[in-house]
């Protein structure tokens, strides 16, 4: 048997650097030779060299993100994302997982103990992370969902049962977060389903996201006590898929657990 090709692995950070020099080359009207010609001062670089770093396969310096930056008249933004993406992507193992949420047309997430970060209410958010601008930033996260510009991504949560009566916070916290989740499932974009708590399937190894970049591309984020694991390993990403695929099969239809949830906010959180 012939051995499997594998997809070559490309850094989170850099992709997400790399398609926003993209966005911003296509709204100036340049082809990929001619930004090539006008970078490094000048002195050029290949259509070759601008089509890996906007692919996230190649690591750019910072004189060509100074003079795209110029040249594309980006204010200063390809800059700090330079800061922010590529100066420390020798080591793309960690990374700020929102810049690639933000970037996917896909989100698919498995949660066996709590609300997902994109459907939490203020309240259910502060009980968790207890500092006000770990809050806010999370609460700004959630502003993909909605967003006009660009399409918002497809967002499918898998929620563990045991999350709809794990108290979070009080009574009131619980049945505002349980009636949120009523609310934003309304949303053409957000798929949510209820998963019977069981111990026997793969998702029960703990939380986990899977995005779906435009490119086809995909990265993973796993959940850990320290911090999370940015995963883009095409074998790593292969298990990932395989759970889902698991645990979507247990999964109730999303009418179903919609009345699951408006009968658990009745029974257990009206007091």
């Amino acid at each position: 048997m012939a051995a499997r090709r594998k997809r070559g692995s490309v850094s989170p950070t850099l992709l997400a650097f790399g398609r926003q020099l993209r966005r911003l080359r296509e709204a100036a009207g340049l082809s990929q030779e001619s930004a090539g010609r006008r970078a490094n001062g000048g002195r050029g670089v290949t259509s070759q060299y601008v089509g890996q770093v906007e692919s996230g396969r190649t690591r750019c310096t910072r004189e060509f993100a100074a003079t795209m930056d110029a040249e594309l008249e980006a204010g200063g933004r390809l800059l700090e994302l330079w800061d922010d993406l590529v100066l420390d992507s020798a080591f793309p193992t960690w990374f700020d997982w929102p810049n690639i949420e933000a970037e996917a047309v896909m989100i698919q997430s498995y949660q066996p103990l709590l609300v997902h970060g994109l459907l939490q209410t203020p309240g259910y958010a502060s009980a968790i992370l207890r500092r006000a601008e770990a809050v806010e930033a999370r609460l700004n996260r959630q502003k993909i969902l909605t967003r006009q510009q660009p399409d918002p991504p497809l967002f499918s949560l898998l929620l563990d049962e045991v999350a709809l009566h794990r108290e979070t916070g009080n009574s009131t916290v619980m049945r505002e977060q349980l009636q949120h989740l009523m609310n934003i499932s309304e949303l053409p974009n957000v798929i949510l389903q209820l998963v019977p708590s069981r111990g026997e399937h793969l998702g029960n190894s703990g939380a986990f996201n899977l995005a779906t970049l435009d490119d086809r591309n995909e990265v993973a984020y796993v959940e850990s006590t320290i911090r999370g694991l940015t995963i883009s390993d095409p074998d790593e990403l292969s298990v990932l898929s395989r759970t889902l695929f698991e645990v979507r099969s247990l999964a109730l239809p999303a009418t179903h657990s919609r009345e699951i949830i408006q009968r658990t906010i009745k029974e257990r959180w009206i007091q």
